[in-house]
This record gives structure tokens, sequence and C-alpha cells, in this order.
């Protein structure tokens, strides 16, 4: 009789990628939920869920990143200061246009990825995003991915 078994990765097996996308005009939750499957690694047939086995992935343009609808507006982020009444709020709109654009983008990837999880953690330490169109990784020779070619649904011209 025949056994399989299925492939399990170990730590020392992974090869990590470094991947480059621009943000330019992308939407925000398809381009999250894209950076959080190459985070976790679910895009390779190796795939194993306790093991860190994505990649390293640059975002450059992230200030010029697009929503859909109304969520520039209507989309509201909340945060507690840690004193009593202290519950603050920002529109997405407010963050895209202030001192950390960057946040909006890093905050959606985050949200996609484990609760409360070391690997989770770890694997957002994997995510380098910038606000202007260059970046400091050219050493570690990044494989560009041109992300609105993907799906005509991926980036808005508006």
């Amino acid at each position: 009789m025949l056994k399989s078994t299925t492939a399990s990765l170990k730590p020392a097996d992974v090869e990590k990628k470094w991947i480059v996308i621009d943000a330019k005009d992308a939407v925000v939750g398809r381009l999250a939920s894209f950076i959080a499957m190459r985070l976790r690694g679910k895009h390779r047939p190796d795939y194993t869920p306790h093991v860190d086995c994505g990649d390293y992935v640059v975002v450059v343009n992230a200030d010029k990143v697009k929503y859909t609808g109304r969520k520039l507006e209507q989309k509201i982020f909340y945060w507690h200061t840690g004193h009593p009444g202290g519950v603050k709020q920002r529109t997405a709109g407010q963050l895209l246009a202030g001192r950390f654009p960057e946040r909006v983008l890093e905050k959606a990837v985050e949200r996609m990825l484990p609760k409360e999880s070391p690997l989770a953690r770890k694997q957002m330490t994997h995510l380098r995003i910038y606000a202007a169109g260059e970046h400091p990784h050219e050493a570690q020779s990044p494989e560009v991915i041109d992300f609105a070619a993907l799906n005509a649904k991926n980036a808005r011209s508006l």
C-alpha cells in the first residue's frame, strides 16, 4: 500500500523572495489582501500555516492609493488615548492627507493577518511601506509585480 505524505516546511527550508508593488491608483482592500497573502506565504504550493514562509513585500507610492465609493469620507478610524473619554477618530481621507499616509495600507494589511499571533507580528515586520516612489531595498534585487495589470478592478483612475 502506498502512503502519501503531506509536505511540511521547516523554517530552515524556506526561501524568501523580495517583491515590489507600486500602489499608485490601487484599490486599498484588494491591494491589502494581495499583500497579506504574500506575507503569509499562501501563494506557495508548500504553504505551512505554522511556519513563516511568506515573502518580503515593499510597497511604494502608498500615499496614492484609492478607495471605492464614498469610503474616503465615510470610513472612520478610531483609537483610544488611554484617558477617560479619550476616543479619537479620523476619516480615511484625513489619514491619507496627513503626516503618515502609509498607515492606511499598513492597518488594512495588519487586520487581514491572524489576530494576536506572534507569527503575524513577525510577518508584519517583512512589510515595508513607503509614501514616495523610491525605496532603499535595491540591493535585495526585488521582483517587480504589476498589481494593476493582474485584474482590471485592482486600479481606479478616478
